[in-house]
């Protein structure tokens, strides 16, 4: 088992990583941005190593900066956590070359998966079924004119490098397509560096799976279930359950048997969740997020695995001890995104928290590096605390969520808790009528 890990992130999924080292008895390295230096689990850590100005490219997107942290600190291992390098196979091989461990799949893993054709490519050859559309197209072929038209309007653009909701176009009708071509492939290029694009039937109403497994270096794969996050803005998530709902148990058999197999075809190791649309009785695959995802801490509720430290453990070459029949489903859960932001204009709100009081009680999680004093910086994500119920079915863990929401106390910034508030005493939603576009069609929220 590893020593010492640096964690190379920040906020709330920094501090979940550090609290599952300490309880391994692994110790803790933070790297923090000059912007970060008051956030908690720095103070929390066993050291800390400051790697840059606010600027992102300049501190947590900094592989060499991050590298020589691992090299002073005399670290064993890397946990990129949420964001930033998670996902960047350059970072990971990196990591390796350097003689450290990257704790996440393999290079070559994160580069098949992290590409969204190459990704279509690979699940397409293990059996899994995608969204009608295209491979690589050029913003200026008018061939593509006529492969949208085959696909049928409306149609979806979108980034092949891309991720949480951007390079993202929905084409309504032809006239339009070269135009929003061409901007998707700026939008690509400016926010990954690659303006790489490809195309899909748009689905007008399907919902968002999304199933997680792990594979260990003994071939071992196995899955935790499924988790619905319909409840989106954006293309991004602001509401997740766990298990998926209202869908045939066959059908969600056969999604998560494929997910294993595909995993066991690509040779996966570590944590992975592979993400889906769902309309008219059909999965459709999307994208694969080769890390720990945001919402995991659903999952961990209803099987009571803790999915960090069974990360950590794969990372150190450990065998996954238990088999898929010793991981039960208990109950649902559900959590929710609480941003610093307006609930209506979604104006960020940085600043500082004079109060913070997070709920509590019987199976509420809340997941939080805030603390009453703390500064919210105005330069990273906007999101600043999880909170998740759980019960023995889903309607009461809406009751639940309903407390926890009414408890949850924050002051000197907004946050979107009253968005919140207002989804979970909605009607449409408590009766499970959602999908991806709920937001905008029962709320009139875009």
């Amino acid at each position: 088992m590893f020593k010492k890990i640096l964690i190379a992130n920040r906020g709330e999924v920094a501090l979940r990583v550090l609290r599952a080292c300490k309880e391994m008895g692994i110790a803790t390295v933070a790297i923090y941005s000059e912007a970060d230096k008051d956030l908690k689990h720095v103070k929390m850590a066993d050291e800390s190593v400051c790697i840059g100005p606010a600027e992102s490219a300049k501190s947590y997107l900094n592989i060499p900066a991050i590298i020589s942290a691992c090299e002073v600190t005399d670290s064993d291992a890397i946990h990129p956590g949420v964001g930033f390098l998670a996902e960047n196979d350059h970072f990971a091989e990196q990591v390796l070359a350097s003689g450290y461990t990257f704790i996440g799949p393999d290079p070559e893993s994160i580069k098949i998966m992290g590409n969204k054709i190459s990704a279509k490519e690979a699940v397409s050859n293990s059996g899994m079924q995608c969204v009608p559309g295209t491979g690589r197209i050029s913003a200026t072929n008018r061939e593509t004119m006529e492969i949208a038209k085959k696909v049928g309007y409306p149609v979806i653009i979108k980034a092949a490098a891309g991720g949480g909701g951007k390079g993202i176009q929905i084409v309504e009708e032809e006239a339009d397509l070269l135009d929003k071509l061409q901007l998707t492939q700026r939008e690509a290029l400016n926010s990954f560096g690659s303006d790489e694009i490809y195309l899909e039937k748009f689905l007008t109403s399907p919902r968002h799976v999304e199933i997680q497994i792990a594979g260990d270096n003994a071939g071992n794969v196995i899955h935790f279930f499924e988790r619905d996050c319909s409840i989106q803005r954006k293309n991004q998530k602001i509401i997740e359950e766990a298990p998926a709902f209202g869908i045939p148990e066959e059908k969600l058999q056969e999604i998560r048997q494929v997910s294993v197999d595909t995993c066991k075809e690509l040779n996966y190791k570590g944590l992975g969740t592979f993400e889906f649309l769902y309309e008219n009785g059909e999965f459709y695959f999307i994208e694969m997020n080769t890390r720990l995802q945001v919402e995991h801490t659903i999952t961990e509720m209803i099987t009571g695995i803790d999915l960090v430290k069974l990360q950590i453990k794969i990372a150190a070459g450990e065998e996954i001890r238990f088999s898929q029949e010793e991981i039960n489903c208990r109950g649902h859960a559900i959590e929710c995104r609480i941003n610093a932001e307006h609930s209506e204009t979604f104006i960020p709100s940085p600043g500082l928290v004079t109060e913070f009081h997070p709920p509590g009680g019987f199976r509420i999680r809340t997941d939080s590096h805030l603390y009453s004093g703390y500064k919210v910086p105005q330069y990273y994500d906007a999101l600043i605390a999880k909170i998740c119920s759980h019960s023995k079915d889903r309607l009461d863990a809406i009751r639940k969520m309903r407390v926890a929401l009414e408890e949850m106390y924050i002051e000197g910034i907004d946050t979107n808790t009253d968005l919140h508030d207002k989804i979970f005493h909605e009607k449409n939603f408590v009766e499970g009528n959602i999908s991806i576009n709920y937001l905008k069609e029962i709320l009139n929220i875009s």
